[in-house]
């Protein structure tokens, strides 16, 4: 396991459009959620040990948000070299953890790439202009991955607020540390 951090990109920084199957092939863009306020994306997978602690904080947070935060998970990781990463298991992760928003499968990883992901989680918070999304958080989801009742600091949380309640952007956005994504042919 390659621990890698999330890469700093600057505030406004536009989301690249992408075109995905969920676990049920339904079909997801940036337009599936323009009727949003913001859009949280979370380049993650089933086997990583971050991304397995950050599932149920994951969950919570649509389940408070969801009204005005759309939320979906995006996994890049090859499955060829990593089986437990594949669509099949993707759908056993679904059903097992009950997780109530969309979860896409990003086969060819293009769309991990044009975000720059290198983690996961990597977490991204966008704000909703006019139906584009520009960044408003890029870090961490808090200060404690393997003991999150011990967080001193919730920063996705605390994004999400600012941005729901149309305050400013957080200046400080400590990077998200995860696996590395599994990119096909290294």
């Amino acid at each position: 396991m390659v621990l890698l951090h999330s890469e700093q990109l600057p505030g406004n920084w536009p989301a690249p459009d992408f075109k995905l199957n969920d676990t049920e092939e339904n079909v997801y863009s940036l337009d599936s959620f323009t009727a949003k306020k913001g859009l949280l994306i979370i380049f993650t997978c089933n086997h990583c040990p971050y991304a397995q602690a950050a599932w149920p904080l994951l969950i919570d947070l649509f389940q408070e948000f969801n009204q005005d935060i759309g939320v979906t998970a995006i996994n890049p990781n090859d499955a060829e070299t990593y089986p437990e990463d594949s669509l099949a298991e993707m759908k056993q992760t679904k059903m097992k953890l009950a997780i109530p928003f969309p979860y896409l499968h990003d086969e060819t990883q293009q769309t991990a790439k044009s975000y720059q992901a290198q983690c996961t989680p990597d977490i991204y918070l966008f704000i909703n202009e006019n139906s584009q999304f520009k960044l408003f958080y890029h870090g961490r989801i808090n200060d404690n991955w393997q003991n999150p009742e011990a967080a001193q600091e919730e920063n996705l949380k605390d994004a999400i607020k600012l941005l729901v309640n149309g305050q400013p952007a957080p200046p400080e956005q400590p990077p998200s540390i995860g696996c590395s994504i599994k990119w096909k042919g290294q």
